[in-house]
């Protein structure tokens, strides 16, 4: 089969499509047929070698197309192996394209647990963009910090996948959303979406776009969530009570917080990322229950431009997911 090749960890140029063997046969996994796949950040990290993914290599964990031993059309859930324990990950869990190959390919074998009904209406682009920063977004906003309509969420970031998604999702189930950015266009964009509005954190905001946008909600939000790692001034933001989600490290790895204010705040700080098949059915019922906009598509690319898609992806220009279409 055609795929994404990767034979050394570097920059966008160390991705060329090539020939690679066809998924194996196994209990319990079946094989998707590609349609689309969709780039992440954490494709990048593996593209550059943080998580020491074994070489020559296919990555991406977000997928849709059709399920080669039923010919249903499928949803690629990218989590494998999460367990039982729905509060954290077991020792088995692993996303798809991290140690085994991706979605960059014509072809993907996942376990049977790990496809899902395509959702109705969507393109073979939305379907692929949806699975990992759905999943994550969803666990995040509603497993984790339990949000709930007539509460207020500060999303740091405005044009990135979890950024569209997060705004999506909790403006559907009527939280009153706002976002952060360092372009106009981005912030009328989620507004578009359902974002009640946005604050710049660059140039003049600087140094104050924490209080600029809890003047937005009248004195702070009952949940952020920070993609970024923008901790000190994500609690900022909060009001006393509030929840600070966390579910990247894009702009810093380390934070440093003041204890003192923290605990007197009441403040409570949560981590993850992605989730288990009940998160991702959980997604699903609930796009389904409030009619949430399709999943926001950027720009698709061919199989065979991946190092270019990646290029675009690196900018941070875009608003939305980029997709590599089969």
């Amino acid at each position: 089969m055609k795929a994404v090749v990767q034979e050394a960890y570097g920059g966008p140029e160390v991705l060329r499509l090539g020939d690679r063997p066809d998924p194996a046969e196994r209990p319990g996994w079946t094989v998707v047929e590609l349609r689309a796949a969709a780039l992440n950040w954490h494709d990048v990290l593996v593209r550059q070698g943080k998580y020491g993914s074994p070489l020559p290599h296919t990555p991406g964990a977000d997928g849709a197309g059709v399920d080669l031993a039923t010919g249903e059309e499928v949803v690629v859930l990218p989590s494998l192996g999460w367990g039982s324990d729905e509060s954290a990950p077991g020792t088995q869990w692993e996303i798809l394209g991290d140690h085994r190959p991706g979605t960059y390919a014509e072809r993907v074998a996942v376990p049977v647990e790990c496809v899902a009904p395509k959702p109705a209406g969507l393109s073979w682009a939305e379907a692929a963009a949806l699975p990992l920063v759905g999943l994550t977004t969803y666990r995040a906003l509603f497993s984790r910090a339990q949000l709930s309509a007539g509460e207020s969420l500060l999303v740091l970031g405005a044009g990135g996948g979890v950024a569209t998604a997060a705004v999506t999702l909790a403006s559907a189930v009527g939280a009153r959303v706002v976002v952060t950015s360092s372009a106009d266009h981005k912030i009328a964009q989620a507004v578009e979406l359902g974002a009640a509005g946005g604050v710049r954190y660059d140039g003049a905001g600087a140094e104050t776009w924490p209080e600029e946008a809890r003047e937005l909600v009248g004195g702070g939000f009952d949940v952020v969530l920070d993609a970024v790692g923008s901790w000190r001034e994500a609690i900022r933001a909060l009001r006393p009570g509030g929840r600070l989600v966390v579910l990247g490290a894009n702009r810093a790895e380390q934070a440093t917080i003041d204890v003192r204010p923290f605990y007197f705040g009441q403040y409570t700080l949560l981590g993850t990322t992605m989730g288990s098949p009940r998160d991702f059915a959980g997604l699903l019922d609930l796009m389904t229950e409030h009619r949430v906009r399709p999943p926001v598509v950027d720009r698709t690319f061919s199989l065979a431009d991946a190092a270019a898609a990646h290029t675009h992806l690196e900018t941070g220009a875009g608003f939305g997911k980029v997709v590599l279409e089969a």
